[in-house]
């Protein structure tokens, strides 16, 4: 199976990492795994401010600080994941980039936030829902 992990380093990560390691049909070195994680844009003032070489470092350092952790975590158990590090809004990208790499399954962790939540600060998760082709795993 091609598993497609949405990683942003929060605690709500490592839960997802943790269900994932008690639960071996799905966490199992038979599987591929793939971590994806997605840097929010910087304003278009900013990034003129700063420009391209030091908005793409900041950006690489960024990801590079949510992705090891969870590297060396499927290391110790085994797995070699490839990692892809993206810049845009996360909901549209997780998406695309499951339904684009035609992955089997898409896991991350959820905030849960509940609906009142989600309307007044929008989910990560419901927009991956809601636009996913993919079937889509949420731990919380």
């Amino acid at each position: 199976m091609k598993i497609l992990l949405a990683v942003d380093g929060s605690a709500y990560t490592k839960k997802m990492l943790a269900y994932l390691a008690t639960h071996n049909e799905l966490f199992s070195t038979n599987n591929r795994y793939t971590l994806l994680t997605v840097q929010a844009q910087i304003p278009p003032r900013a990034r003129a401010a700063v420009g391209k070489e030091v908005l793409a470092d900041f950006h690489r350092q960024a990801s590079e600080k949510i992705l090891a952790p969870v590297s060396t975590f499927l290391l110790r158990h085994g797995i070699d994941a490839n990692s892809i590090a993206k810049v845009g809004h996360a909901g549209e990208l997780i998406s695309k980039t499951a339904d684009s790499g035609k992955f089997d399954l898409v896991v991350m962790g959820s905030h849960g936030h509940g609906t009142l939540g989600n309307l007044v600060m929008g989910s990560v998760a419901t927009q991956v829902l809601a636009n996913c082709k993919v079937p889509v795993l949420l731990v919380r």
